[in-house]
This record gives C-alpha cells, sequence and structure tokens, in this order.
C-alpha cells in the first residue's frame, strides 16, 4: 500500500511538474520585455505555487494534512481549475511550437532563413507567437472565470425538467401519476446549507405521487449523510420515496481497517435510508395497486457494464414474485449502462430511471445541442433515450463530486407524468 502510494505521488508530481515547465515558455513570453523585478516576482509566484502543490500533494497522500472536507474540496476545485487553464494553454503552446517546427524545416533548411522561435514583427505589431500564447492564455482565463461561477453560482442552481413519459400497457389508474427523480446527491460534497434546503422545497413543490432516488446518497462513508438526514427526510410522497444505492454507497473508495468496519458502515448506510423514510431496494420490487390495477416499482444494487464499477446487482432477484398482471414495470437502477447490457430487448421493464454521470458538471446542455466529455465514456449519460418502446432517463444528479460546482450542466429535478 506505502509502494503504490508513493509511485501514485511522483507520478502526478511529475506530470504536474512537466506541465509548468512547458507553460512556463509561454509566461516567459508573456514577460519579455517587462522590467526584472515583474519578472522575478512572477517567477516567485509561479514557480512558489508548483513547490507548494507538490508539497501539498505529498502530504495528502502521506495523511499526514487532516483539513475539513468542504475546505479539501475547495482547494481540489481550485487545483483542478488551474490544471485544466495550464491544458487549454498547452494546446496554443503546441500549435505555435507546431508553427516554429514547419518553419525551421521550410525556411531554416531549404531557404537558410533566419527565423526565431519567438519572433517579432517588423512593423512594431504584436509576432504571431506572442498572440498564440496570449490567445491560449485568453482561453485558459475564460475556463477559469467559468469555473468559479460554476462554484459558487452553478452548483445550487437547481433545474426542473419535466417529461411526459408514455408507458405501453398504462393501467388507466395511473395516468397521469406525477414522479419526481433525482439522484447523485454526493451529501460529503454540500458547502452550503440553505442553497440545498431551498432545493428539497423546490422537489415538494412539484407536488409528487411519488419520488425516486436513484443513487450516490455520500461520496466515501455513510457518516457523510448525517448532517443532512433532517433535511432530506421532508421530502414526501403519498405513495412513497423509493431509493437505490450507487457506486459510492458501499465504502470502496475507503480504506479500512477490517472487513468488519466497511459492514459496520454499509449498516450505517441502511440506517441512513430508514432514517429519511425512504424504502430502499436491494434487489427487490414493490408493487403500487390502485383500483384494483397495479404498476411495479424495481430497484437494484449498482450494476455497472464498466469493469472499474462493481456489479453488485442482481435484476432477475428484483423482479422476483412480480405476477403476470403487472403490465408496467418501472427500474430503479444507478448506472445507466445496466440498460443496454441487460434491461432494453431483454426484460419486459417499460422505464429504467439511472443517474451516475453527473453530466460529468461540465458540457454544453441546450434543447438543440448536448456535449460533454463523458459521452465518449458513457453513449446514455443525459436525458431520455428511448428503444423498443423502453425508456431510460439518465438524471444529471443534485449533488456535485470533486469539483464542488457545475458548468452548462446543472443539478436536475426530474418531473415525470406517466401516459
Amino acid at each position: 500500500m506505502f509502494k503504490s502510494k508513493v509511485v501514485g505521488f511522483l507520478f502526478f508530481a511529475l506530470l504536474f511538474i512537466l506541465l509548468d515547465l512547458y507553460t512556463w515558455q509561454g509566461v516567459r513570453v508573456l514577460i519579455k520585455n517587462s522590467d526584472n523585478w515583474v519578472k522575478k516576482l512572477v517567477a516567485i509566484i509561479y514557480w512558489g505555487y508548483s513547490v507548494a502543490l507538490v508539497i501539498f500533494m505529498g502530504l495528502m497522500r502521506s495523511s499526514k494534512l487532516d483539513l475539513n472536507p468542504i475546505t479539501l474540496r475547495f482547494i481540489a476545485g481550485f487545483i483542478f481549475s488551474i490544471f485544466i487553464v495550464k491544458l487549454l494553454w498547452v494546446i496554443f503552446l503546441l500549435l505555435d511550437d507546431g508553427i516554429r517546427v514547419v518553419k525551421w524545416f521550410w525556411f531554416d533548411i531549404r531557404a537558410n532563413s533566419n527565423i526565431s522561435g519567438f519572433e517579432s514583427q517588423a512593423n512594431g505589431g504584436i509576432s504571431r507567437s506572442k498572440f498564440i500564447t496570449y490567445l491560449g492564455l485568453g482561453f485558459g482565463a475564460l475556463f477559469f472565470g467559468s469555473a468559479v461561477w460554476g462554484v459558487f453560482k452553478g452548483a445550487h442552481n437547481y433545474v426542473i425538467r419535466k417529461r411526459k413519459l408514455k408507458l405501453r400497457n398504462l393501467p388507466k389508474s395511473f395516468e397521469g401519476l406525477k414522479i419526481v427523480q433525482i439522484s447523485d446527491i454526493h451529501s460529503g460534497s454540500f458547502w452550503d446549507r440553505d442553497a440545498v434546503i431551498k432545493g428539497v422545497e423546490l422537489i415538494n413543490k412539484q407536488n409528487p405521487d411519488m419520488v425516486f432516488f436513484t443513487g450516490d446518497l455520500v461520496n466515501d462513508t455513510a457518516k457523510e449523510a448525517h448532517p443532512w438526514i433532517d433535511v432530506f427526510k421532508k421530502i414526501k410522497a403519498p405513495l412513497g420515496v423509493f431509493s437505490i444505492l450507487g457506486n459510492h454507497d458501499y465504502g470502496d473508495y475507503v480504506i479500512w481497517d477490517n472487513p468488519k468496519e466497511k459492514l459496520k458502515n454499509m449498516e450505517m448506510m441502511y440506517q441512513n435510508h430508514k432514517a429519511l423514510g425512504w424504502n430502499l431496494l436491494l434487489d427487490e420490487n414493490r408493487v403500487i395497486e390502485k383500483n384494483g390495477e397495479k404498476i411495479a416499482i424495481i430497484g437494484v444494487q449498482n450494476w455497472s457494464e464498466k469493469g472499474r464499477f462493481p456489479k453488485y446487482g442482481d435484476l432477475n432477484k428484483a423482479m422476483e414474485g412480480l405476477s403476470q398482471d403487472i403490465s408496467t414495470k418501472l427500474l430503479l437502477s444507478h448506472d445507466p449502462s445496466h440498460w443496454k447490457a441487460q434491461v432494453v430487448g431483454k426484460t419486459d421493464i417499460d422505464a429504467t430511471f439511472s443517474g451516475h454521470t453527473h453530466g460529468m458538471q461540465f458540457g454544453i446542455d441546450s434543447k438543440f445541442y448536448r456535449w460533454s466529455p463523458v459521452k465518449y465514456l458513457y453513449k446514455e449519460w443525459i436525458d431520455l433515450y428511448t428503444e423498443n418502446y423502453q425508456h431510460l432517463y439518465v438524471n444529471r444528479g443534485f449533488g456535485y463530486l470533486g469539483y464542488p460546482g457545475r458548468m452548462g450542466i446543472y443539478p436536475e429535478i426530474t418531473v415525470f407524468t406517466l401516459a
């Protein structure tokens, strides 16, 4: 374990150092004509941050730095934002270097021209190198500004999304039934209690008949939810609140002293759902009856088609005991990859409700175009998908993980009307 920590630290430390060395070349271009004291000040700030970052990473990896979780997440968000800014800048610096290489081959070698790497314009205008460097820095600054906005405004910018869900053979007694779905609360990440309370109030204002929570109540341990139970237990619906577990709810991302500690954490998680008043479905189902007609709510534990996420769920077990007269089946399954792997075309489940991806908390999310880097990992990554009359809805998530905010893809409260 110690060896793996050291290797991990050295890898990331080297990555950050190499990135800093490369972007430093761009900084030098920007301050080339500045006074010496300015150059020294910029160098101290630039490399001082780099050294401080490596020391911080080392202390975190050695577990010698005990910070408040909220403070830690803000620091992590800042580091992440600066890292992305530098990556964006590197793209432009690489472009400039590519231009210089082409010029060197085609002019210096063939025509014996004397074109330097960071040439200046004869007319006194800005050089191409400096323009590209400034352009890259501008894009980076724009991203950083957006990241800051994403923390203080985007993190709790709850969006109500309404969808009419047309289901085959829906019993007439359930036409117009209103279901609210939330997902990925990640209570260990919250930093604004008042904003979260307003989010819960928005859920109740939808007057749902039923509420689905599709996993990830916490980030790592069950105790993260304790300060928030009094907030989320206020979510009410006449036909009940139904919940499942997500990949973060099992304590798999924590190094436990022994198996008993992990088991104790799991028992605490079950108690959390009980304290919230939620019906936790662990590979099981509930039948809702109205005027003699029935629909089934099915809940599976986390099951992912992706190898790095657990396969705890058992769909066959979850559907046990369902009679033939139940024409409508609704499935809660945290990971959307479960739908293509085991549900659509393989079962008579009408609609699956998932989360997990968060839309990566970053991207473009408009009526006409949606994009996020997570789409290259998950084919079904956001909103509604339909195939052979079977539906999948991937909720954007209520909370946030890692980066303590959202850029472009905001937290979601989904309101479904069955038809």
